[in-house]
């Protein structure tokens, strides 16, 4: 992969990849909760499914959703009825338990498998890896050698900015221990969990090829 064009995907990914979103939302209120090294586990789940989009980005996906609309309509219904689910929980769960323990978070295979079906499902996901990453490739020129260097570059960035956001969100929980602080914040990452996934939904009406 030329460095230009590698340059140009970390700016691009650092631009709209790492803005808060349904996957950043999903971790600051996991960390809120349970602590930045709990919230790290659906971090995890979030990139191991960016290694699925960029897999699907190097075979095609935007001449598929091009050629299939209602298939990529049905993944956007089920992208925004997962992430409402997940809003669901965030706002109905218990705001007296802030300093909640790791040991009371949900087993790790569920906080892994919830950070990989948010990200699967995500229709940011889909406007960033299904309509926008496959710009980048360098179609004379082996794909799969450039797929693989896009998987470690988007790897290395998401996990840090997530990391970053988790430990933000446990510095933000010392600070404020109060129960209608946690409640607020969940019901404010919830809309904003929610209205990320219904502008990314509308901005792909129209799918381009």
């Amino acid at each position: 992969m030329d460095l230009s064009v590698w340059i140009a995907l970390v700016a691009l990914f650092f631009a709209g990849g790492l803005t808060p979103g349904p996957a950043v939302m999903l971790v600051m209120s996991t960390s809120l909760r349970y602590r930045a090294p709990t919230a790290l586990i659906p971090a995890l789940g979030v990139s191991a499914a960016n290694l699925v989009w960029i897999s699907l980005a190097a075979g095609g996906i935007a001449a598929f959703a091009a050629k299939f609309p209602l298939v990529l309509m049905g993944l956007k219904v089920a992208g925004i009825c997962f992430i409402a689910w997940l809003a669901w929980t965030m706002v109905t769960a218990d705001p007296s338990r802030p300093h909640a323990s790791a040991k009371d978070a949900p087993p790790r295979g569920k906080l892994f498998a919830r950070g990989v079906g948010l990200q699967l499902l995500n229709p940011n996901a889909l406007v960033f890896f299904g309509l926008l990453l496959p710009s980048y490739f360098d179609m004379s020129h082996p794909v799969w050698p450039q797929a693989l260097v896009m998987m470690a570059t988007i790897t290395v960035c998401e996990m840090f900015g997530l990391t970053v956001y988790a430990w933000l969100a446990d510095a933000m929980n010392h600070r404020f221990e109060s129960p209608a602080f946690t409640k607020w914040f969940n019901r404010g990452a919830a809309l904003a969990m929610l209205s990320a996934a219904l502008f990314a939904s509308i901005a792909t009406i129209t799918p381009k090829g």
